[in-house]
């Protein structure tokens, strides 16, 4: 499998999410990784859209963006954070292998 920008920083953000997971960290964490997530799904979704802007995973990689926003946060539960950021760390994971985005640079 070759590793391009959108497999790394996908992974990135992953590897955030399911680190979010463990306790004692701080809340400057938190925050840092919502950047880092919402600019990987506004990414995501801009590159999938370009090559096929009919595809769901445009749709879904917008929602991850709005959820995951720093500028109007979403405030929920500990306990539904975590959850959260279990099915999107996986929903990134999966979408590596899932979705095709042809491009040329990487």
């Amino acid at each position: 499998m070759k590793l391009t920008n959108k497999k790394i920083l996908t992974l990135v953000a992953a590897g955030m999410l399911l680190v979010a997971l463990s306790e004692g960290l701080p809340y400057g964490y938190f925050t840092l990784m919502r950047f880092v997530v919402c600019a990987v799904g506004i990414y995501l979704a801009y590159k999938t859209y370009e090559e096929n802007n009919e595809s769901l995973w445009v749709w879904a990689f917008g929602f991850v963006a709005v959820l995951f926003n720093p500028i109007f946060p979403i405030y929920l539960k500990r306990a539904q954070w975590e959850v959260i950021d279990l099915v999107v760390g996986i929903f990134f994971i999966a979408s590596i292998f899932l979705v095709k985005i042809k491009n040329k640079e990487n």
